[in-house]
Formats: structure tokens, C-alpha cells, sequence
């Protein structure tokens, strides 16, 4: 990135960046806030080093790319609603985030990216991997491509909260589960355009997707498994390994991400902070 006080690394071909020479503990000036920004857009998910961020100055650094994101399914069972503390104990059968997802696109205007913060890492194990939709619409067929133009999805929150999906019993990071829950859900274009690179990019995801509008699941199904699984081809893919301190910054917008379930014998302590976005188109 010319003329930048930051230095950003690609880690993988399609995906994913390191940025160095940054403190995001402080209080940065608008410049490099833009080049964190650039670097996101360009790289879809960015990562930093060795970084003390406690939950203030994490959302301090959260609030210069925009409002926090209050997590439907997650008020009431954390001490900070803008905070999720996100818990793996041995022994955990279920972690959060383990099938490939884009964030909370139940809601009618998905967060636009998440802030996700190292405190306690296993010694192996725990990584999380991150994919590429712009290529995932891109490496499509024309004809295939032209299929979708039109395709809206249901998208659900039924599969990951409340009652019916019974997570709590299977894992350290509680949801809701009361009687008031009730499930969200939010059609969103199959093609969605990023707002700020114009981009076209594939917009289904493994969590919250269920079923094409007009079409009934089984229905769907065939054509909706394709799309999910190829949007998570190797060649669209980066893989992170946490260390403690250290920080994801992802592009939800175009991002699809999975928390890998192997960490064994070890606990595993994040934070998260979540972006608000506007409505898909």
C-alpha cells in the first residue's frame, strides 16, 4: 500500500492479509483508520500481532468503522451486550461459528464486518479459516451466473438459537433459548453487490440459509448445496492460526468463515465485536 504508515502481508493467494506497524490500542488518526479500511476491502479479512486490547479499547477501535452491533441472540447472557465473549472448554460438543457462515444475515441489515480478539488459545489447534466470495460468484458459469441474477434466499437464525436448536446444552457459549425467542428471518439476493467496491460476490451461507424465495427447501436443496459448498473451494480459502494477541478483522459483506473443532484438551477465550451494516442489495 503506497504512502502508508501500515504494512500489509497477503497471507494466501485469494485472501487474507497481516497488517504490521500498528497499535490498535491507541487512538489512531484518520489516515491509518483509511488504510486499515483499504486493506480490508482489498484483503476481505486482515489480521494483526501482538496486540493488549481490553474490552474499552477494543470497541473504541470497533467504533472507527462504525456502530456496534447488538446481537439479537446473544442479549441476556453476556455481561456487555456490544461484547460477546466467545468460550471453548474441553470437552465442549458444539463450538460457535463451526459450520461456514457469513454473520447474523437473518437480520434485514447484516453486520457489515466483526472484530475478533485472541485472550486464551490452545497451543495447537483452534485456527479459523475464511473464504472469498467475490471469487465464489466469479468462478461460476455464465449460465450459472445468470440463474442467480434473480434468486433471493431465506435466511434464518432457527438452526444456531433458541429452543429447537438446543446449543446450550452442547457447548460453554450460551444463547438465547427462552420461550420469547422468536425466530428473524430476511430474504437477501443469492448475488449480492459489495456497497463500497461495487463488486458482485456470492451471498448464501451453511448457518442461516435455508431455502430459495418461491421454492420450497427440498426444492432448493440441490442447487443451494452446490452453491455452499463451492463457496468454500480450497483455492477461494485462507487459514488463520490464533496466537494470543491476536486479532481478525473480516469483511462480512464478502466473507464466509468457519471456527475449526480441534482443539482437544485446551480452553479457548475470544472476544467479539460486531460492525453494523445496511441492507444487502
Amino acid at each position: 500500500m503506497r504512502n502508508s504508515q501500515i504494512e500489509v502481508r497477503p497471507i494466501a493467494g485469494s485472501i487474507g492479509a497481516e497488517i504490521h506497524g500498528v497499535d490498535v490500542s491507541q487512538n489512531l488518526d484518520d489516515r491509518t483508520i483509511r488504510d486499515i479500511r483499504q486493506a480490508l476491502l482489498d484483503h476481505c479479512v486482515v489480521f494483526f500481532r501482538n496486540q493488549t486490547l481490553d474490552a474499552e479499547r477494543h470497541k473504541a477501535f470497533s467504533r472507527r468503522f462504525g456502530k456496534l452491533f447488538i446481537h439479537p441472540n446473544y442479549k441476556g447472557t453476556q455481561a456487555d451486550p456490544e461484547v460477546i465473549q466467545i468460550t471453548r472448554e474441553p470437552g465442549d460438543k458444539k463450538i460457535v461459528g463451526e459450520e461456514w457462515h457469513a454473520d447474523t444475515t437473518m437480520v434485514s441489515e447484516p453486520p457489515m464486518g466483526a472484530i475478533l480478539y485472541a485472550i486464551e488459545v490452545p497451543p495447537y489447534g483452534g485456527d479459523t479459516l475464511f473464504a472469498n466470495q467475490y471469487q465464489a460468484y466469479e468462478a461460476l458459469s455464465d449460465g450459472m451466473k445468470k440463474m442467480l441474477g434473480g434468486l433471493k434466499a431465506f435466511h434464518s437464525d432457527r438452526k444456531v438459537a433458541g429452543p429447537a436448536a438446543a446449543m446450550n446444552a452442547q457447548r460453554s457459549t450460551k444463547v438465547r433459548e427462552d420461550a420469547d425467542w422468536r425466530e428473524t428471518v430476511s430474504t437477501h439476493p443469492v448475488v449480492a453487490t459489495h456497497p463500497e467496491t461495487g463488486r458482485k460476490l456470492l451471498y448464501v451461507n451453511h448457518s442461516y440459509t435455508n431455502c430459495f424465495e418461491g421454492m420450497t427447501e427440498v426444492e432448493s436443496k440441490p442447487l443451494l448445496d452446490f452453491l455452499l459448498d463451492h463457496g468454500h473451494r480450497p483455492e477461494f480459502t485462507c487459514r488463520f492460526r490464533w496466537e494470543t494477541g491476536s486479532i481478525a478483522f473480516w469483511d462480512n459483506r464478502v466473507c464466509k468463515h468457519l471456527a475449526i473443532h480441534d482443539a482437544g484438551p485446551f480452553r479457548r477465550i475470544m472476544r467479539r465485536t460486531q460492525i453494523c451494516g445496511t441492507r444487502v442489495v
